[in-house]
């Protein structure tokens, strides 16, 4: 009899439009030095963001990057992604662009990412793809989403995806907008080269959640810290929830990054999973 009862309760409720299992949040990282790896994880975190530079640059020679190799395998945090993706002086957008030596810098990268077991590379690069004054705006987007379907079949090879970040103005004069990035991503159409939502840079710029649900399912990768001076989540405690809603629309379920400025992190970063935390929770399980 208690069993009939139970089948027929969650019949009414699913009959009714509840779920008996509240949507998933996404799983919080942020991009810090390995060395941070302990307080992240104590802090909650189950990811960690490092820079292509310091981990998997063509630059380390095979003995630095074995090393690094060993202390990724010993964070207890997941090392899930790299950015700063190529150098300012190796340029990929814009009238100077080497396409071969582009090329062959991201295979090197992408094969080391694998060996490391990093999944994701993210393509923000400000000064690398920083066009020159009187440059085709037009021309070289079009160019760029060539080159871009070409870094995702690279990174194809290597089980790697390429998350695509637009920056703010301050940053770069080209993608300066989700939209712009999204357009690129969608031109390029390829699989392993897919989007970041860089929250941080849609409110620098003004962009609605709106764009979030414009670009869709090509988002792979969301990063976020506040708006004013790049601070971590919960240190003005701003409300990113309008963009959270945006994501949970989309069906969002992959990882959320924190990418700030920290100036005490025993105290920040504690209190910027805590804060991230409570705010997701209130969107995606519908608390509020």
């Amino acid at each position: 009899m208690k069993t009939l009862f139970y089948v027929i309760l969650i019949s009414l409720c699913t009959l009714q439009g509840f779920s008996t299992e509240a949507q998933e949040i996404p799983k919080l990282g942020m991009i810090a030095s390995l060395d941070r790896d302990s307080l992240l994880h104590a802090s909650g975190f189950e990811m960690l963001g490092e820079s292509v530079g310091r981990m998997l640059s063509p630059s380390l020679t095979e003995a630095e990057f074995q090393a690094n190799v060993e202390k990724i395998k010993k964070t207890k945090t997941k090392v899930y992604v790299c950015n700063v993706f190529f150098p300012s002086d190796l340029k990929i957008a814009g009238p100077e662009v080497d396409e071969k030596k582009v090329l062959a810098y991201a295979d090197k990268v992408f094969s080391r990412a694998k060996k490391a077991g990093i999944p994701v590379i993210v393509l923000g690069s400000g000064g690398a793809r920083r066009l020159p004054d009187n440059c085709d705006y037009q021309k070289a987007t079009k160019d760029f989403t060539q080159l871009a379907r070409k870094i995702g079949q690279t990174a194809k090879k290597h089980g790697i995806t390429v998350a695509l970040e637009s920056l703010n103005s301050t940053e770069t004069n080209f993608l300066t907008t989700l939209e712009e990035a999204a357009g690129v991503v969608k031109g390029a159409n390829h699989p392993n080269f897919r989007l970041n939502a860089d929250i941080y840079h849609m409110m620098k710029e003004n962009e609605p959640p709106q764009h979030i649900i414009d670009a869709g399912n090509v988002i792979v990768y969301v990063e976020i810290a506040e708006e004013e001076n790049r601070t971590l989540p919960g240190v003005v405690g701003e409300d990113f929830r309008p963009y959270f809603h945006a994501l949970k629309q989309i069906g969002y379920s992959g990882p959320m990054f924190i990418e700030g400025r920290v100036n005490n992190p025993e105290v920040e970063i504690p209190n910027a999973h805590k804060f991230l935390t409570q705010q997701l929770q209130e969107v995606y399980q519908g608390d509020k």
